[in-house]
């Protein structure tokens, strides 16, 4: 009985480590999300975002604060480089206080979600708006 109890215990054992294996291995999926790209600092402290604090969000990004997407439907995502290829990243943090399409492998962890950015792209909508306004300024102008 003591060695049943003994390769229960052990298959048990194995079963937990297998099933923990692939809890951590399917913990990263790749994915597209939409949303606004923020500095969390100003997010995080004092709900700062938008076209109002657009300037204010490059200037963090700038100095190196964190970014992350805000996601109307997912909510905030940490934003990360890619330590292969940062470049995405980089082209991320050009896009601070404006909607853009982020895709990339998505982890969790400690109930923080991330994205590492592996491209970024302005939201059609947010160039669309972009276009409008500068042509309206040239407008202006003449």
């Amino acid at each position: 009985m003591r060695q049943c109890n003994g390769l229960l215990s052990s298959f048990l054992l194995l079963l937990a480590l297998a099933i923990g294996g692939a809890t951590r291995a399917g913990a990263q999926q790749a994915v597209t999300v939409q949303g606004e790209i923020v500095d969390l600092n100003c997010y995080m402290a004092k709900g700062a975002k938008g076209p109002a604090h657009k300037a204010c969000a490059q200037a963090c990004a700038k100095k190196g604060m964190p970014i992350g997407l805000l996601s109307a439907h997912q909510g905030v995502f940490l934003l990360l480089a890619d330590e292969a290829d940062p470049a995405s990243y980089d082209a991320a943090k050009g896009l601070v206080g404006e909607q853009a399409e982020v895709s990339g492998k998505q982890f969790s962890k400690d109930g923080m979600a991330s994205i590492v950015v592996g491209s970024v792209k302005q939201a059609a909508a947010s160039h669309a708006a972009a276009g409008a306004s500068q042509g309206l300024a040239v407008n202006q102008l003449r």
